[in-house]
């Protein structure tokens, strides 16, 4: 397995802001968008359930290192613009653990974020810790497979 999840999520009309670039509190949907589809889609396909059961935020924190446009040329007719996030897990403790994105518009890395997260059990609105389970499918994103 890659070290790094790759999302290629589509940019929306409604992402810009009065300036024509994506809003920079959207960022933060788009980082969910990619964060979601690892940890609920890869991980149902890695046989990994429990994630959907609650995992909450604790913290973000974003660096925005170039503004990202809407391209509205003739490309746009046929297919609207992306924009692509690598994620990788960078900490894994036993009740909580950090994903670090970066964000590209075409080849140029236009920010970087870290979310840490906390498993939640839902029923009892209290964390809890990592299943083995969860923790050798979060492992397989960590550089060098071990964090």
């Amino acid at each position: 397995m890659s070290d790094r999840f790759v999302y290629h999520c589509t940019l929306r009309w409604s992402d810009l802001d009065a300036f024509g670039h994506v809003n920079n509190s959207r960022f933060l949907s788009l980082y969910e968008e990619a964060r979601v589809a690892l940890m609920f889609a890869g991980g149902r396909a890695a046989g990994v359930e429990s994630f959907g059961a609650g995992v909450v935020i604790r913290r973000h924190e974003v660096d925005y290192l170039r503004p990202v446009g809407y391209d509205v040329g003739p490309r746009t007719v046929e297919v609207a613009p992306t924009v692509r996030i690598e994620l990788w897990v960078e900490e894994i403790r036993p009740s909580r653990f950090t994903v670090a994105y970066e964000l590209f518009d075409g080849e140029v890395l236009a920010s970087r974020a870290r979310s840490v997260l906390v498993p939640f059990d839902l029923d009892r609105q209290l964390p809890r810790r990592l299943t083995d389970q969860e923790r050798a499918f979060l492992l397989g994103y960590a550089p060098g497979g071990a964090a």
